[in-house]
């Protein structure tokens, strides 16, 4: 890595290819701006409502019937409550205990009124399924999720004797506009990254599917990852996390950004 000034913050000169989906990216985009870098964004996620809202409005109508209530992201957050608005349910019972898969969940939890109870000490699904396997044995469990998720919490939670629905509250796709874009972002040396963030598998995944692999040059453009899961999926298509998040959040992600330039300057 090249050496570089510091005024304007510790990744002035720094390009950062941002791809949440547009309206998810303003958060980190935000951060990276405020330590100085260059922010260039192209989605390579975006979020669609699901082919049908049948399951999960069953499951709001049902939600006296549930002990515990299990979201993994904001998403999933926004679309739990739009749907409970549709039927005018205004709170989550109050026997219904909570669980986040991290802070930005839980703050989209709380800022709708409602307690969270369990925050696992790492945010990805192991960490939910220890966190929660000694508490749901008998117990009836709604995993609210995207439409293509991980396994991990539904099967570890059934063998430790609860039972389990899951329900698809929305799904992500690849933003068929984003690829000309990005295209011309990783041939262009005015708009050509120094990083590419990741803030989940889905977003590594749709971005190789972006990629036009025979022409793509990513020789000097590093990997950031948000966690242990997004690392692990780069890896397996090829691409290697270069800067990986101690504390897997967003601001997580931005300082082990920032440290992997400022250790590079001295």
């Amino acid at each position: 890595m090249k050496k570089r000034a510091h005024d304007g913050g510790p990744l002035a000169g720094i390009r950062v290819l941002v791809g949440r989906a547009r309206h998810q990216a303003g958060a980190l985009s935000a951060e990276l701006r405020k330590a100085g870098a260059e922010v260039v964004e192209i989605p390579f996620i975006e979020i669609r409502n699901p082919r049908s809202f049948r399951p999960l409005d069953l499951a709001v109508k049902n939600l006296d019937s549930y002990d515990w209530l299990i979201l993994t992201s904001v998403n999933g957050v926004d679309a739990m409550w739009a749907r409970m608005e549709k039927w005018r349910r205004k709170h989550l019972p109050e026997r219904l205990l909570v669980a986040a898969i991290g802070p930005a969940t839980k703050k989209a939890i709380e800022k709708r009124g409602a307690t969270v109870d369990v925050v696992p000490k790492e945010y990805v699904a192991e960490s939910v399924v220890r966190s929660l396997k000694s508490k749901v044995k008998g117990k009836r469990v709604l995993l609210v999720r995207a439409r293509v998720a991980r396994d991990v919490i539904p099967r570890e939670l059934r063998r430790a004797g609860a039972q389990v629905d899951v329900v698809e509250a929305y799904e992500t796709v690849v933003p068929e506009s984003s690829r000309v874009r990005l295209k011309a972002a990783l041939g262009n040396p005015k708009r050509r990254p120094q990083v590419v963030t990741f803030t989940s598998s889905s977003t590594v995944k749709n971005f190789v599917e972006l990629l036009d692999r025979k022409d793509a040059r990513l020789d000097g453009i590093l990997m950031s990852s948000i966690g242990p899961v997004t690392s692990a999926t780069l890896r397996e298509l090829g691409l290697k996390a270069d800067i990986k998040a101690k504390e897997y959040t967003i601001p997580g992600l931005v300082t082990a950004i920032r440290n992997a330039f400022v250790s590079s300057s001295r």
